[in-house]
């Protein structure tokens, strides 16, 4: 491997820290963009709960708030529960662009590593031939080893760009549509709160916890 990495030339350094790169990315978001971590099952009954039992003082909130995405945005709308319906719209929709940008975090990078690798690789493919015509030149078709020697660069620098792009940009892919699939969970979620708000399910009343007064 590490022969291919060296007859690759110059070239294949940027191709080899944009793959070491990109493999720590994926891995991060995997970990980040966990079902369970982001929309945990169950989170909104939790709150339904807390506000059977008129528990939905700030201490619940925070909590709330920290336990994950979808957390943060059900929390938005709670704290200002006693306040007109666009208001809590409002800042919902402030609380759910900072998410959603935590969400996306790291995929513009991965998106750029998948743009360009094979940039990469194809100016390597270049250089490549511009050493194959250079050899011709200089010694005419009757070194093969100084042609071979270009032509090998130009092969394994395309496919090392081709080799990091093509799995860099499925998993950007794959990873914009899981984050537009959590943000439309939430965006139900809230919606729902905020309707169980209005209908009195979920009293506007702020309560304040044991021994606050």
């Amino acid at each position: 491997m590490l022969e291919i990495v060296i007859a690759g030339g110059w070239l294949m350094t940027p191709i080899v820290l944009c793959s070491v790169l990109a493999v720590a990315i994926i891995v991060e978001r995997f970990l980040a963009l966990r079902r369970s971590r982001v929309v945990p099952h169950g989170l909104p009954d939790q709150v339904q709960r807390w506000a059977a039992q008129e528990e939905l003082d700030h201490q619940h909130i925070e909590q709330l708030r920290l336990s994950s995405p979808l957390g943060e945005v059900l929390a938005a709308a709670l704290e200002h529960r006693d306040r007109r319906r666009e208001v809590i719209k409002e800042a919902v929709e402030d609380t759910g662009r900072q998410v959603v940008h935590s969400l996306e975090r790291f995929l513009n990078t991965l998106g750029t590593i998948a743009g360009i690798t094979p940039l990469l690789g194809l100016l390597g493919t270049v250089i490549g031939m511009i050493r194959v015509f250079s050899a011709i030149m200089l010694h005419g078709v009757g070194d093969p080893n100084e042609m071979a020697g270009g032509i090998s660069e130009a092969l394994i620098t395309t496919a090392a760009g081709l080799s990091v792009a093509i799995p860099s940009y499925f998993f950007y892919r794959y990873f914009r549509g899981l984050v537009r699939d959590y943000v439309l969970q939430m965006e139900a979620q809230a919606l729902n709160l905020l309707q169980a708000i209005e209908h009195g399910q979920i009293s506007r009343q702020k309560f304040h916890g044991r021994g606050n007064g």
